[in-house]
């Protein structure tokens, strides 16, 4: 096996729009301690914490991700979304470069959260090689996100 092949078969990477100038980059997400940066502004992606996904773009970081990506439907005024918020951190802290933890904000995407059929928030929605694998509405413990990811 070459060093390249090997490489290939380690990356864990997904395309993400940067939160400072926009541009969309394919980031490494398995080198997420190294703090990958923007191509374009030279900014880091913080990967240990969920990172924020805008509508438009939902569909193609799930199709383009090497990862499994669990995303956090919800929204500002939502009082059981505020107490997902510290689990959703601590989990995306424990989970860097495996999983990556996305939050969508569904006032600003009605139509997303009307194509993915999300009657209540929060809903977590964990997606894997580009489908939907599983979901959750409610707030959940700790020990209810491990168990959404476990069959992974």
């Amino acid at each position: 096996m070459t060093d390249r092949t090997m490489e290939t078969e380690h990356t864990r990477s997904a395309t993400l729009r940067c939160p400072f100038c926009l541009k969309l980059n394919r980031v490494d997400v398995g080198r997420a301690e190294d703090r990958p940066k923007c191509g374009e502004c030279g900014k880091p992606f913080l990967l240990d914490r969920p990172v924020k996904i805008a509508g438009d773009d939902l569909e193609r970081i799930v199709a383009d991700s090497d990862v499994p990506v669990l995303v956090d439907f919800y929204a500002d005024w939502c009082g059981p979304c505020k107490v997902m918020a510290p689990v959703l951190d601590e989990f995306a802290a424990d989970q860097t470069g495996q999983i990556l933890v996305g939050k969508l904000d569904t006032d600003a995407a009605p139509g997303v959260s009307a194509k993915y059929g999300i009657r209540g928030i929060p809903t977590l929605i964990l997606f894997a090689d580009g489908k939907e694998v599983d979901r959750q509405t409610g707030a959940v413990a700790r020990s209810g996100l491990d168990q959404l990811v476990a069959a992974l």
